[in-house]
């Protein structure tokens, strides 16, 4: 398992790694984890691994997208210390280019979500024992739906910058398939993108599956 003894890592991103961590009448907390698969990752690593004493951080806030993630960059992650950073955004990038069509402002085209995804990288990774990049998905498996469609080309944005910095890549999208064969996407989701706990179990089997967890811990 890639994360060892005193670990410190930290989990950013929008509302699906927010999950109720930062209340909207006040600042959220560092020792928060908000109620999805930030929380289930913490939980499986302190259950299966104690005697490693892994710090897990939740920095998600929800709305964000890669441009709110490059404005707080400084005091949210680089003055945070982590050794190991999990990045997961992109939903909202897309997401207001399909429910707010023309407030073309608040819209993040894949040129923007690229080359700032890769400044972060390259600005942070240095610092860093590791780094895991996480697609956004959407709970939709018709692959030519539209938003679907836009989803997966920022996914396959994330892939690449994964792989030109030798990051662990984590294929959300894909971990929802098998899922999806036989779960309608309403029940996970009641408006494809925020998913129920078995949404963010999904989520958080395919972190921990990245990282090489192992169901037997350290025995």
């Amino acid at each position: 398992m890639l994360l060892q003894k005193k670990d410190k890592l930290v989990m950013i991103g929008d509302s699906i790694t927010d999950c109720g961590r930062k209340k909207p009448e006040g600042e959220g907390r560092t020792d928060a984890l908000g109620n999805g698969y930030v929380s289930l990752v913490n939980s499986f690593l302190q259950s299966f691994y104690p005697e490693r004493g892994i710090r897990v951080v939740n920095m998600g806030i929800s709305g964000n997208t890669v441009r709110d993630l490059n404005a707080r960059w400084q005091t949210d992650v680089i003055d945070q210390k982590p050794d190991w950073l999990s990045i997961m955004i992109g939903i909202n990038d897309v997401w207001r280019q399909y429910d707010l069509p023309q407030v073309v402002e608040k819209h993040v085209y894949i040129e923007e979500y690229e080359q700032t995804l890769r400044d972060l990288v390259e600005r942070t990774k240095p610092s860093l024992k590791g780094l895991i990049l996480m697609t956004p998905f959407y709970i939709e498996p018709n692959a030519s739906d539209l938003m679907r469609a836009a989803m997966d080309q920022y996914g396959q944005v994330v892939r690449k910058v994964a792989a030109d910095h030798q990051a662990v890549f984590v294929d959300t999208q894909q971990a929802f398939a098998p899922v999806l064969e036989h779960i309608y996407p309403a029940t996970l989701a009641w408006d494809r993108v925020h998913p129920n706990m078995t949404g963010h179990m999904t989520l958080a089997k395919a972190f921990l599956n990245a990282i090489g967890f192992s169901w037997n811990g350290d025995k």
